[in-house]
């Protein structure tokens, strides 16, 4: 019986996804060397809306990614990826084009790797900014943070989402009211009782990632990494918009090891809306 060719391959039919493909989407992931991230794949299923191509010889996906939607403003397209041995054939660009169909006149952004990078533009995607990645053991300064934080409350979450509404340009109300369940810790500043910022810290395979991180400024942002690092063991992991050069330093000096990259791009929107001058890292860049 002969294998699939490339071409029956990218006509396959692309369905949704739900939280029943959980395990299918993770061993996607590692089978092109991610952590698994059950965690995170649990919230973008729920959050968002997943596709999916399944492999014709019933081994689960080959193929699978995830659109969240902000409402007609705004859509984001993650966690792209292609099986390993179905790489290069043509099905990424054929989930896209569906993903991109699904969407209609929505605009969308995404985070590519620089392996993607040429597709997306090639369908059409504008790089608009870059986010730098940093891995590592945080060692915290010899003295006390600038700005004082504390651990987020119940009723802190309208609060997070007034803060959140100007720094992404887009109402994320159904991505931050499932925070306090993905989260293993939540972090806020406050100064006369408005908050300033937010951070948020969560398991991925060994270590622990940061974000959302939104701050009024840099010293607030280093407070709240400072704060949610002092409650894990494990390597820290952030995805920095590296407009922020200087948190970037920062946390390299704090022992973090800067890494991959990855582009910033947008179709049928010239920027991301929002303040990028407070918005220091998103949820989640993974794309493919």
């Amino acid at each position: 019986m002969h294998s699939p060719s490339p071409l029956s391959l990218v006509d396959l039919p692309v369905r949704r996804l739900t939280r029943r493909d959980l395990v299918s989407c993770a061993d996607l992931s590692e089978s092109r060397s991610w952590p698994r991230d059950e965690h995170r794949w649990g919230l973008l299923l729920s959050a968002g809306t997943g596709y999916g191509i399944e492999d014709p010889k019933g081994k689960g996906l080959i193929a699978a990614c995830v659109m969240t939607s902000y409402g007609p403003r705004l859509a984001a397209v993650g966690m792209l990826l292609v099986a390993e041995r179905h790489s290069r054939q043509g099905i990424a660009r054929r989930l896209m084009r569906h993903v991109m169909a699904e969407a209609g006149s929505t605009p969308l952004a995404l985070y590519s790797t620089s392996e993607g990078q040429r597709l997306y533009e090639q369908l059409g995607f504008t790089q608009v900014g870059r986010t730098q990645r940093v891995l590592g053991r945080f060692r915290p300064e010899d003295r006390p943070a600038a700005v004082a934080t504390r651990a987020a409350a119940a009723d802190d979450l309208q609060a997070m989402v007034r803060l959140d509404l100007p720094v992404f340009g887009i109402d994320r109300t159904h991505i931050i009211a499932r925070l306090p369940a993905f989260a293993d810790r939540i972090q806020v500043a406050e100064e006369n009782g408005e908050l300033t910022g937010y951070a948020a810290l969560w398991p991925s395979g060994d270590a622990h990632a940061v974000g959302p991180l939104v701050a009024r400024d840099t010293v607030t942002a280093k407070a709240l990494v400072t704060a949610v690092a002092a409650t894990t063991d494990r390597p820290l992991r952030a995805d920095v918009d590296a407009r922020h050069e200087e948190l970037l330093d920062w946390l390299v000096e704090r022992g973090l090891e800067r890494g991959s990259g990855t582009a910033v791009m947008t179709y049928g929107i010239a920027d991301l809306p929002g303040d990028a001058g407070r918005r220091f890292a998103p949820l989640t860049v993974a794309t493919g």
